[in-house]
């Protein structure tokens, strides 16, 4: 439950993390000498993205509703020092107002105002942030708003949903230009298996009409469904995408990334749209079950071999032969590339 003292409902939100494996960070300065050991490992430019249940306001027990920039200080300063930037998400979950399964779009008018406050608390934090490094902060927001079994009504907490959004996105904010909103949809969660109110129709059309960014999680979907596909036909019309790298397993979609097919997809439809500048990518993923430093690493390289892996491929060549209809010759390349030397370019770069 982050670093929060006396937290809530620590599995609300359907989404758990199994196992035990020892090590786990008991406060904000060893989850912060775990970052470093990891951007010691992976070479690059770094950018760390934290949830609000990570601020550390000290003795006294602050409300998620009533954050600020000051309880998140210890982060801006050893964001500087490490010279990386850092990303915010508010987090909708693990809370004792979040226990019933419903946060934003909640029917009890009390319990849905504090979320919106908590969502316009973390705009005015990530606009703080952006303008203490210097640069943009991205924002997403996820809520597990949603039912375990058939609902009687499907229609309401979505209209409860987007008048919350709304309020959050009207409240004034330091600099609008430094935080970067997104929202993430999601298929279903641990108890919420039948009707997420946030799907991915709610909030690409939300995303569509407010301008906002849409995160497309690789996890978030039919376990077999991947997003690579999606890419290009949510790009039509959306200016920008936020990407989260994952791997779903079955029902559970936050297994440590891996440089395999699915991920290899993605990135390939971004080099083949030339759309690098316009995906944020990011990573979602967790496993309390091995070395957490070591599943830090891993999903980072994972990812980045992913992107190179795309960099190197000629993607103007393959659409060439398909516009010129040699169907032979581009599934003939795309044979080759197969068993092209990656790791000796992978070895180089890292």
């Amino acid at each position: 439950a982050g670093l929060e003292a006396g937290s809530g409902v620590a599995d609300s939100g359907g989404i758990k993390a199994t196992g035990n494996y020892p090590g786990r960070a008991r406060h904000g300065d060893e989850m912060r000498m775990d970052f470093e050991k990891v951007i010691s490992l992976v070479p690059g430019a770094h950018r760390v993205n934290i949830h609000a249940f990570y601020a550390e306001p000290g003795k006294k027990r602050v409300d998620r509703d009533a954050m600020e920039l000051s309880h998140f200080q210890n982060w801006v300063d050893w964001a500087k020092s490490q010279k990386i930037a850092l990303d915010f998400n508010p987090t909708y979950f693990a809370h004792p107002k979040a226990a019933d399964g419903f946060t934003l779009s909640s029917a009890d008018e009390g319990v849905r105002k504090f979320w919106v406050k908590h969502g316009i608390a973390s705009r005015k934090i990530a606009a703080a942030m952006g303008k203490a490094q210097g640069g943009v902060c991205v924002n997403n927001h996820w809520v597990p708003d949603g039912l375990k079994d058939l609902p009687g009504d499907r229609w309401s907490p979505r209209a409860r949903l987007a008048k919350s959004y709304d309020e959050i996105f009207a409240a004034k904010i330091s600099d609008e230009k430094l935080c970067l909103d997104a929202v993430e949809p999601k298929l279903f969660g641990i108890g919420s298996e039948e009707y997420v109110a946030g799907s991915m129709e709610f909030y690409s059309s939300y995303a569509l009409s407010r301008k906002k960014l849409l995160c497309l999680d690789m996890g978030h979907f039919h376990p077999t469904e991947g997003i690579a596909d999606k890419i290009s036909a949510l790009l039509t019309f959306h200016d920008g995408l936020l990407l989260h790298t994952s791997r779903p397993i079955r029902w559970d979609s936050d297994h440590v990334v891996l440089f395999d097919d699915p991920t290899r997809a993605v990135f390939h439809e971004v080099g083949a749209g030339q759309a690098w500048d316009r995906v944020k990518i990011a990573l979602d993923y967790f496993d309390a079950s091995i070395n957490r430093i070591a599943a830090y690493v891993i999903g980072i390289r994972a990812t980045r071999k992913a992107i190179l892996y795309s960099l190197l491929t000629p993607h103007r060549e393959l659409a060439q032969l398909q516009k010129e209809g040699k169907g032979a010759q581009r599934l003939a390349l795309m044979e080759r590339l197969k068993v092209m030397p990656f790791g000796e370019a992978w070895e180089e770069c890292c």
